[in-house]
């Protein structure tokens, strides 16, 4: 067991790296903005930077007929995953192979009709020098990415496109910061530009995010989460309202639709409607409900976004919606608490 001197010592040094640095909260902000501004100037600087290569590039990878394979090693590594994951989602089949891996059998993942796109901001990695002349070798394109245009890997690829930064945030200038935040800004241009040549829609994104809030956004229409059948509250016109109120009660919606003999939306009754009746003691055995129904209730059709709905919910305050086909018919309800239990909202 640690002695008493051993385990206040270790106390000690616990308490101690807790402590804040050196420097008062206006001198770390001051170090927090300097930080910004060079990795905001190195991304202003690519601007400058892009050239014919550039737009060969995004020829290249909108022309093309394999996989885009993005690689590059430690921190280019983590931009190339990024840069990989934005193209997939984006229309282009992409993904990152690791060059150290590709050095042990991984080099068997691309084939001859692919594109590789490296990432070395020295374009000195050894790891991407090695496999470079392989990738030619077997047919593949190499487009790389460096700061430097004299290098090893940029006199070695088809395409070359310059990232060079003035200097890193780092004020040793030695940790990759700002050189990483162009490479990743560059990457983004170049998957926005193809992006924008496939005249990509935010349906074809949300069709690679299904499982997410914005599938669900951009793919659940309000056919997928009305209510339909007897699952509708519905009573016709010339209903008591004693009798409407039973409907509202047993399907616990909150409102009911009033619908004429042919089944077309006339209006709808709601509780805050019956709410309002209370206040202005106007309840009678005979009354009916289309003597005090919202005859102006908003309707959606079937096929319009779920998001749409959510929409117009919003913009006029309301609870509720009727779903009519082209004849007015009543197909559907929907209220603002399916759009909840589908996570519309």
């Amino acid at each position: 067991m640690a002695s008493v001197a051993t385990k206040t010592a270790l106390m000690t040094s616990a308490k101690s790296s807790l402590q804040p640095a050196s420097g008062s909260h206006d001198e770390i902000l001051a170090r927090c903005r300097r930080v910004l501004q060079i990795e905001a100037q190195a991304v202003g600087g690519l601007v400058d930077q892009l050239d014919a290569n550039t737009a060969r590039a995004v020829e290249a990878i909108y022309g093309l007929k394999g996989r885009l394979v993005v690689t590059g090693m430690g921190k280019s590594g983590h931009v190339a995953r990024k840069v990989a994951a934005t193209f997939a989602s984006t229309g282009t089949p992409a993904f990152f192979v690791h060059p150290a891996e590709a050095q042990h059998g991984d080099l068997g993942m691309v084939q001859a009709d692919d594109l590789v796109l490296a990432f070395s901001y020295s374009g000195e990695t050894d790891e991407l020098r090695l496999i470079a002349p392989h990738l030619k070798r077997m047919g593949a394109r190499l487009i790389a990415v460096t700061g430097h245009a004299q290098s090893t890997l940029a006199k070695l690829a088809d395409l070359h496109l310059c990232a060079s930064v003035l200097e890193e945030a780092c004020p040793l200038n030695l940790a990759p910061t700002a050189s990483t935040t162009a490479a990743l800004a560059l990457g983004d241009a170049l998957a926005v530009a193809v992006l924008e040549m496939r005249g990509f829609r935010a349906e074809d994104f949300a069709k690679s995010h299904p499982g997410g809030s914005l599938g669900r956004r951009l793919l659940v229409r309000v056919a997928d989460v009305m209510r339909t059948g007897d699952q509708i509250p519905r009573v016709r016109a010339g209903t008591l309202l004693t009798d409407a109120l039973a409907e509202m009660g047993a399907k616990r919606m909150g409102m009911t639709c009033v619908v004429d003999a042919q089944g077309r939306a006339q209006g709808i009754f709601t509780d805050g409607d019956l709410r309002r009746l209370l206040g202005q003691n106007r309840l009678t055995p005979s009354l009916t409900v289309d003597a005090v129904m919202t005859r102006s209730a908003q309707t959606i059709s079937a096929e319009a976004l779920a998001t749409e709905a959510a929409h117009l919910m919003d913009s006029t305050r309301i609870n509720h919606l009727l779903i009519v086909d082209d004849q007015q018919v009543l197909i559907g309800a929907i209220g603002l608490h399916d759009l909840l239990e589908a996570k519309i909202l």
